[in-house]
């Protein structure tokens, strides 16, 4: 099944509350260092992404900059082609703080807007998303930023942002994978336009053996990988995901989703594994300096 060039052509787009179209596979680059990057977003664009994740917390955006300079995708035609999101640091939140902080952003990955900027984490025990907010919808109107996202909201922040702002994001990026669904985070995020992007997609590797082998044997019925498996069940779900590899074949991969489906019976089988523990960290009392 997997092809050596798939047609990026065959990802498609989710389109977003705010009318933008966000490709539906990106690349992570979480826990990369800046050294290492480049190569790996090189890779990645060759092989046929158009979305690229990324975030100040990395400490990898000049590497990724570099990359996009180095391609070509970081003005043009190459450039409009190509979805790039950010995430402000947690320490850096607050109206002037943001502004000055996104300033060194787009410095650091040689663009002139990108696609999305998002709140990393909602940081409850100490509040600053309201008017974080308010310098987000000023980078927005000057047309440096696309969408606004956030990270990690659970619905009772998506609604206090909302009350001290009057918008809900476009975008909510949470841990979601077989064994973590979150299925209440999803469901309000449903109901209240705000698309669902999954980090961790297949929980850094350990869902591949879920359920007793259930992955191994939907994966085998398709002559695919247990990864393709997991994240053709995302694509089904209409959840936007980005996956995180270093390896150029393992890219390839992991972009290839499209030549096959699940069974209705073996979809349900990948929702049953659903369960208690998440891979990563708690929003309630985590923050990302």
């Amino acid at each position: 099944m997997t092809n050596q060039h798939p047609n990026p052509n065959a990802v498609p787009d989710i389109t977003l509350s705010d009318g933008n179209a966000i490709p539906q596979v990106g690349l992570g680059v979480l826990r990369i260092d800046d050294e290492g990057v480049a190569p790996v977003v090189e890779s990645a664009l060759e092989a046929g992404y158009r979305h690229i994740d990324g975030a100040a917390g990395y400490n990898n955006e000049g590497g990724v900059g570099r990359a996009l300079a180095a391609t070509g995708y970081n003005t043009g035609e190459k450039r409009a082609s190509l979805w790039v999101t950010t995430k402000l640091r947690d320490s850096e939140q607050g109206y002037d703080s943001a502004l000055k902080a996104f300033d060194r952003q787009l410095g650091l990955l040689r663009l002139d807007y990108v696609d999305m900027y998002m709140l990393h984490w909602p940081t409850p025990f100490d509040w600053r998303s309201g008017e974080t907010w308010k310098a987000f919808v000023r980078l927005r109107e000057e047309g440096r930023v696309r969408t606004l996202g956030v990270c990690n909201f659970l619905p009772e922040h998506l609604e206090r942002l909302h009350e001290e702002t009057g918008e809900y994001p476009a975008v909510n990026q949470i841990e979601l994978h077989p064994t973590w669904q979150q299925r209440e985070v999803v469901a309000y995020c449903k109901e209240h336009g705000i698309a669902v992007e999954a980090y961790s997609p297949m929980a850094r590797g350990a869902d591949l053996n879920a359920g007793s082998g259930a992955i191994e044997r939907i994966a085998a019925a398709h002559g695919v990988s247990p990864a393709q498996a997991i994240l053709r069940w995302h694509i089904e779900n209409g959840t936007i995901i980005i996956p995180k590899s270093v390896h150029a074949e393992r890219q390839r991969e992991n972009l290839d989703l499209f030549g096959f489906e699940l069974t209705a019976d073996e979809h349900a089988a990948v929702d049953a594994l659903d369960g208690p523990t998440r891979a990563g960290h708690d929003p309630l009392t985590f923050t990302y300096a």
